[in-house]
């Protein structure tokens, strides 16, 4: 017998060696590397080429923009309205978050036919879900199986408009070698099943699996074939999820959808900023509200500080929805521009509702309830604070103030301190008292 070939494959990026490697020379990841076998292509009998017929761009027809709506508005509008026929969405998660619920729940809605191919459960649990979900339907079709080409007969005969395989992990290709779940067997049925999308039109939804680390189980290429990468987030003790794209073809990805899960399956949440702010206590130092911009839409969140003494060399800096190092920097700001001595303290932040925050509006706020820990003073209850905080000190504008505004004065703030430079882009008379401040020292004698 012909000896088989091995080669070693890292299981973040793809990079491929003829030996095992303790660390990836492409991606610097430890213990990354698994034993995979050679595949090797079959010859083929080569063919005589023709050139093709090429077109003027002008000359394409457009197609309209047909897009398949779940029904569920927070997931539509991750999706960017809705999922485009012949796309490939890309859905990963931790395990009991409950991508698999929010799936079903979305294909009971729809009047399409669907097809939900399961490599993980039985049928009978599915049902099983599907009864605990409330969910009667005649339009989905259910298969177990994980061999690709019996999944790619039944879709031929079926005809469905959406195709759900869960998960991507489980399902393989015979004609290869190595086992169900390896880096090669994840590309290549991914990279099938997109080009398979293509041809016949059918829209897939395929569920990932992810690593320890929370990104998407195989290589970063797998994120590279798919139109859609969707990321639902949250922890299993909280019964609040966030659903985000990070990458779509066809939308932005700058919007999340927010779910609470119940027993009878996931509720979107129409209104998050009453949520974030359900909990808040007043009179309780080192609790401020800011605004921040998630896709198209203001979401109004607590920021909590609570600064303490440090017994020990080195004071700890812990940060939970917000950058590590931004908050380092504003630390320095604090200390070197508002005279706060927080060198010697331990400082903790935490975003409530367990939202993540990137865009730098929030700074002022993470400032000012930083300041009023470490003061001891309670800040003002019914004052919105928005800015970007420069090294100098100075508070810099930002985008999108008027709709930030619009959610304050909805939710019953009296007051907004906002950048100087905003004032000039407001258009609209609004009946909240807006406060232009310019340094950050102006905005903690303010708010504090």
């Amino acid at each position: 017998m012909a000896k088989s070939k091995i080669k070693f494959i890292c299981a973040n990026c793809g990079f491929e060696s003829l030996k095992w490697l303790g660390k990836c020379p492409s991606c610097d990841e430890w213990n990354s590397f698994s034993e995979e076998l050679v595949e090797e292509r079959k010859a083929s009998v080569k063919k005589s080429a023709h050139a093709k017929e090429v077109k003027t761009l002008d000359s394409i027809t457009e197609l309209s923009e047909e897009r398949i709506k779940f029904g569920i508005n927070e997931f539509d509008r991750v999706l960017g309205g809705g999922i485009i026929h012949g796309s490939a969405v890309l859905i990963g998660g931790d395990p009991g978050i409950g991508k698999s619920t929010l799936v079903l729940q979305a294909l009971a809605k729809l009047k399409e036919k669907v097809l939900y191919v399961t490599g993980e459960e039985s049928l009978r649990q599915i049902k099983l879900r599907a009864k605990r979900l409330n969910i009667t339907s005649t339009n989905i079709l259910l298969l177990a199986e994980t061999d690709l080409d019996l999944i790619s007969a039944t879709i031929k005969d079926v005809e469905p408009a959406i195709v759900v395989i869960d998960s991507i992990q489980t399902v393989y290709l015979p004609d290869l070698d190595n086992a169900p779940g390896t880096v090669t067997q994840i590309r290549e049925c991914t990279n099938f099943i997109m080009q398979f999308a293509k041809k016949t039109g059918f829209s897939a939804l395929i569920i990932g699996h992810v690593t320890k680390e929370g990104v998407i189980a195989g290589p970063k290429i797998l994120e590279h074939i798919v139109d859609t990468v969707l990321q639902f987030e949250g922890e299993r003790n909280h019964s609040y999820r966030i659903l985000r794209a990070t990458k779509n073809r066809f939308g932005s990805t700058n919007e999340i959808g927010i779910f609470e899960m119940h027993e009878d399956g996931l509720e979107e949440v129409k209104n998050p900023s009453e949520i974030f702010l359900s909990e808040r206590d007043e009179n309780v130092n080192g609790s401020v509200v800011t605004s921040s911009i998630e896709g198209t839409r203001p979401v109004l969140l607590e920021v909590q500080a609570l600064v303490t003494p440090s017994n020990f060399g080195n004071p700890q800096r812990v940060a939970t929805g917000f950058d590590y190092r931004r908050l380092s920097i504003l630390l320095a700001v604090l200390e070197k521009r508002a005279n706060l001595r927080i060198s010697a303290h331990n400082v903790f932040l935490n975003m409530a509702g367990g939202i993540r925050i990137e865009e730098p509006a929030v700074d002022l706020a993470v400032c000012c309830s930083i300041a009023s820990s470490y003061l001891n003073k309670p800040a003002k209850t019914e004052m919105l604070i928005i800015g970007e905080v420069g090294l100098g000190g100075e508070i810099r504008s930002v985008s999108h103030i008027e709709k930030r505004i619009q959610e304050a004065e909805k939710l019953g703030f009296s007051s907004v301190v906002l950048p100087k430079n905003n004032l000039k882009s407001i258009k609209q008379n609004n009946k909240i008292e807006l406060i232009p401040v310019d340094s950050i020292i102006k905005a903690i004698n303010i708010v504090i």
